[in-house]
């Protein structure tokens, strides 16, 4: 079998017209970096965002032309809807009684200056069937975010909520080993996802996608547009939650998962370590400042159990999250101590909230759950209606 080149995926795009037939997608610039692994191709095609649903067909046509290359087993062709500075953006949805409660705000102003600082801000598209989206997010990595969004997820399935998981991490996706799923999700029509489930949490994640060592070389837009098709174009159904396991860092990934996809709440996951904790502050800031709700911080590996003598030890330090999350305002959700048993059952995949349930790592986990549910109702309760003046 020949090896695929960015070369000839090139030269196949060159056959793909552009929008109204207009040249060819490689002559107009709107194909992205071409990234290849295993014999699989992924790029995306950079046009108007209010064009976007109409050039569907424009995309199909691209990943048809590139499947057909030998060689190639399967092509991830995305739309970016990458908006050029003073382009028109399209008319926002009026915003009254019929807005989504996961927004979460109905302030009539904008942070940004010039002139159009007192219009509403337009509505981010919702996912039908999902009532909340929470996200898990971090300032750094290796404090154990995705090991706290995934229990996080099946403590709230077993507080009687139905929920799903969404691993936005593409560089790095963990929710695949934390549950124990293998294979590929299955496509239904309107190339709609059907979502991989265990333990009766749905999730989807990048890793269900590609190969376990493949290295994603992808530019922002090419993320932004994965991260979107992941979840909108997955069969969901119908769940009160969606917890979104959110890359680390307050990079332009994050940040552009914020300001479009409207977040219920994110829940900040440090350590008690001062340095994390100054990390910590860095997402917290990026939430505030657009505007989504802050439901609280966990402290994760606040302290050591000793499996032997259950003695405990404070080895990074102890309390440093609940203070900063006292100095600033923000509901402190909980410790989970550092316990062998969190992390063996985590690289086993098989989660300490299923596999011991009345264990006390699970009644942690369970706890944190049931405080974040009661953050976000309680916010969407104290929330002001919205004032239109026509």
């Amino acid at each position: 079998m020949s090896e695929v080149t960015k070369d000839t995926v090139i030269e196949a795009l060159r056959k793909v017209r552009g929008p109204d037939l207009e040249g060819d997608i490689v002559s107009r610039n709107m194909v992205s970096d071409v990234f290849i692994a295993d014999g699989k191709v992924y790029f995306s095609i950079s046009v108007p965002a209010e064009r976007a649903k109409e050039l569907e067909p424009l995309r199909m046509a691209a990943e048809r032309s590139v499947t057909a290359i030998p060689g190639v087993k399967s092509a991830l062709v995305t739309l970016t809807a990458d908006r050029k500075a003073g382009a028109p953006t399209a008319k926002p949805a009026a915003v009254g009684h019929g807005h989504s409660h996961a927004h979460g705000h109905a302030h009539g102003h904008s942070h940004a200056p010039g002139p159009q600082a007192g219009a509403v801000r337009p509505q981010k598209a919702g996912v039908p069937g999902v009532g909340a989206i929470i996200a898990v997010a971090s300032g750094k990595g290796g404090v154990g975010k995705s090991t706290t969004a995934v229990n996080l997820a099946l403590g709230m399935l077993a507080n009687g909520l139905r929920v799903g998981i969404l691993d936005a991490d593409i560089y790095g996706p963990s929710v695949p080993k934390l549950l124990k799923i293998s294979g590929r999700p299955q496509q239904i029509e309107n190339r709609i996802i059907v979502p991989m489930e265990n333990y009766g949490l749905k999730a989807m994640s990048m890793g269900f996608l590609v190969e376990e060592d493949a290295a994603m070389i992808w530019r922002g837009p090419m993320v932004q547009s994965a991260i979107l098709q992941m979840l909108r174009d997955v069969a969901w159904g119908e769940l009160d939650v969606l917890i979104v396991d959110m890359p680390p860092g307050t990079g332009d990934a994050q940040l552009t998962m914020a300001q479009q996809v409207p977040l219920a709440g994110a829940v900040i996951i440090s350590t008690p370590q001062d340095l994390a904790l100054i990390d910590a502050r860095k997402g917290i800031a990026m939430f505030r400042k657009v505007e989504v709700p802050l439901l609280g911080i966990v402290e994760n590996m606040s302290y050591f159990l000793a499996p032997d003598t259950g003695a405990r030890y404070d080895i990074f330090g102890h309390g440093g999250a609940r203070a900063e999350a006292e100095r600033i305002g923000v509901p402190f959700l909980g410790e989970v101590p550092l316990t062998m048993d969190i992390r063996e059952k985590s690289d086993a995949g098989t989660p300490v909230v299923v596999s011991d349930p009345q264990g006390p790592s699970a009644l942690i986990y369970r706890d944190i759950a049931k405080r974040v549910w009661e953050q976000f109702t309680g916010s969407k309760q104290r929330q002001a209606p919205a004032i239109l003046f026509e």
